[in-house]
């Protein structure tokens, strides 16, 4: 992954063990890659619950709980499925907090989306929840990489509360809580 993603995840995770929270991963086009870069962190066992890598539609909605007529009318690619998905391992694993990934990193559309479209997702304690959408370019492994670190600075923005945050980004950034 990229420093920016190392610095995100160090940051979230020393937010999240100063309040006494939990976090959780619930992943699509990542396929793990979130989960890996929150337990690189040293310290991470005080915060991470665990993680699902729900690539198939159908675990989407077996395992996290996606509501399959939501999954069957907008497809995989979608804020409400990434919203659900969060909120699907948030209680699945037992956390405070849920994160989520879904979208296309390609080389081909899906559901009708355009390569480098994702959607991530962090649900938290009280009803909270945000949902961003980002349209990314590069190649599968940027694209992947960039959806890695959008996610974990999410997490981070609603841990510290960031007013300022996009709801929609192009290109990535070029680290944690960067321009």
């Amino acid at each position: 992954m990229s420093a920016g993603s190392d610095a995100c995840a160090s940051a979230a995770l020393a937010a999240l063990v100063a309040r006494g929270e939990t976090v959780a991963a619930a992943e699509s086009l990542t396929g793990g890659l979130v989960a890996a870069e929150l337990t690189a962190a040293p310290g991470a066992s005080r915060s991470v619950r665990g993680s699902v890598t729900a690539y198939a539609t159908e675990v989407k909605a077996a395992v996290l709980g996606v509501d399959e007529e939501l999954l069957g009318a907008r497809g995989a690619v979608d804020g409400g499925v990434a919203l659900e998905m969060a909120r699907g391992v948030r209680k699945l694993l037992g956390a405070d907090w849920g994160l989520a990934t879904t979208g296309v990193a390609g080389p081909e559309t899906q559901d009708g989306k355009p390569v480098g479209t994702v959607f991530v997702a962090a649900a938290g304690p009280d009803g909270r929840s945000r949902v961003q959408e980002l349209s990314l370019d590069g190649d599968r492994s940027r694209i992947r990489s960039e959806s890695v670190r959008a996610v974990l600075e999410l997490l981070l923005n609603e841990l510290t509360e960031n007013v300022g945050a996009k709801d929609t980004e192009h290109n990535g950034g070029n680290g944690c809580l960067q321009p």
